[in-house]
């Protein structure tokens, strides 16, 4: 018999920890591989795990309800000698980029390709810049005084691909992360470990913090107010309110504490300003009636959403300080045009990405938008599904809301929200003659973070959005 670990599996980026939310088996189950083990939770995404290995459930580690850091061991599954199992060093196939409901990759080349245009050149520059970036990432790790000409171990290159966050909050408090003794998994040092010693530092008198400054050949670290820290990394504090007679107390559950905290931090960082358009629907109208027999012979309903996203893949390009971020003190422009499309579940609210949408006509995005939306509210999406976006949209229009001023997620510089598409009489010039006539329109908001998006390209990018959905393509 051989015995196969399941570990808590890396399920993003910047994720560094999961929680155990169901075991769908229980000890002593047969399990098929690749057949649902458990159910985990994360702060992006509910997912389901399935067995490395057939074999049979030996043990279970961690308890449902548990979270542990990914890498820790959950669970043991006995195999049968010689049966297949995951190798360790090998990392799962990539799911497809392409939605379930879109076409299927088995299908003829012919058919797939009007969903997709031909590459960008931002994308051509992007793979010739590939091979440096390949470089630095194979170059050697300092040895940091190891003594073993700089190779490092699994739990050492563990230890120092700590988080963003961490990475984060070091750099601004010029913290050595090598300095701290971590008590994450293999010494990792996390979110609590390097706050406390930042906390450690700052009650060590002021002469004293100078000395250890001047040993480290780097100054001290500032003295924060306090509180400060809290609202850029993360340790968001509610008030709480003394309850009356007849209320109901109910704890937030993982989504709302999550999205609470993620909207406090991004409101205070980013310094909100909004400005707004009036955008006319009727040219947009003529081509999505001209569209709907194109869309019924391809199983595609064209919202309105996806001509709006499609008009905004192609703004963007245009402003690449709304297609970017703030990264410390650097103004990072994002090579790709992902659009986080807001999806309501009721309760809550998730923002899957409709990634390289640049490069889809109008059917591709509506088939993208539609297949996202669906298994966002069945919970069946990826978590890559919603990640990288570098703009969004939001649509409280669709429940009847005249105009919206939505917060900027973290990570990204704009939002654009979209108010409802309303019949309202308007004055058009008519061969030099004032005409009332009745039109469909919508008042357009953008809110912009002011560090890295000034007005005036605010003003520019509603313009050039507004000028390409009020003369939309008959062909797009």
């Amino acid at each position: 018999m051989a015995r196969i670990e399941v570990p808590m599996p890396q399920m993003g980026e910047s994720i560094a920890e999961g929680t155990v939310s169901k075991w769908l088996k229980k000890p002593g189950d047969a399990v098929a591989r690749d057949e649902p083990l458990l159910e985990i939770s994360t702060d992006k995404v509910d997912a389901e795990i399935p067995s490395p290995a057939a074999g049979t459930l030996a043990d279970v580690v961690v308890k449902e309800g548990e979270t542990v850091e990914v890498g820790t061991v959950v669970a043991y599954i006995e195999t049968e000698a010689g049966a297949a199992a995951a190798k360790p060093e090998e990392a799962p196939a990539a799911p497809s980029s392409e939605p379930a409901g879109s076409e299927s990759a088995a299908e003829p080349e012919a058919e797939a390709a009007p969903a997709r245009a031909q590459p960008t050149a931002r994308r051509e520059k992007r793979a010739e810049a590939e091979p440096a970036v390949a470089a630095r990432a194979a170059a050697p790790p300092r040895d940091g005084g190891r003594g073993n000409g700089g190779v490092e171990t699994a739990e050492e290159r563990l230890r120092r691909k700590s988080t963003p966050l961490v990475r984060r909050i070091a750099a601004e408090h010029d913290v050595d992360l090598g300095s701290i003794e971590g008590t994450g998994h293999a010494g990792r040092v996390t979110k609590q470990d390097i706050l406390s010693f930042i906390e450690a530092r700052e009650r060590q008198p002021a002469a004293a913090r100078e000395e250890a400054g001047r040993r480290e050949g780097a100054p001290a670290a500032p003295v924060s107010t306090d509180g400060f820290w809290d609202i850029f990394y993360g340790q968001v504090q509610h008030p709480e309110f003394p309850s009356r007679p007849g209320d109901k107390v109910v704890p937030m559950d993982r989504i709302r504490r999550l999205t609470a905290d993620h909207m406090v931090r991004a409101k205070r960082i980013a310094p909100h300003v909004h400005s707004f358009i009036e955008v006319d629907f009727t040219q947009i109208d003529r081509v999505r009636a001209a569209q709907k027999s194109k869309g019924a012979e391809q199983d595609v309903r064209v919202s309105y959403t996806a001509f709006v996203a499609w008009a905004v893949a192609r703004t963007l390009p245009e402003f690449p300080m709304v297609n970017g971020t703030i990264s410390g003190e650097n103004l990072l422009y994002r090579a790709d045009i992902n659009v986080g499309i807001a999806v309501d579940l009721n309760p809550g609210l998730i923002v899957p990405v409709v990634k390289n949408a640049d490069e889809l006509n109008l059917l591709g995005i509506a088939r993208r938008i539609a297949d996202l939306a669906g298994r966002a509210r069945d919970r069946k999406l990826k978590p890559d599904e919603i990640q990288g976006a570098t703009f969004s949209i939001t649509n409280p229009g669709v429940l009847g809301t005249i105009v919206g001023m939505p917060i900027i997620p973290e990570g990204t510089a704009a939002i654009l929200g979209t108010g409802a598409i309303e019949k309202r009489p308007v004055v058009l010039d008519v061969d030099g003659t004032d005409v009332i006539a009745v039109r469909k329109r919508a008042f357009f908001s953008l809110g912009y973070d002011h560090r890295i998006v000034d007005g005036a390209d605010a003003a520019r990018f509603l313009a050039q959005l507004k000028e390409a959905l009020e003369t939309f393509p008959e062909e797009a």
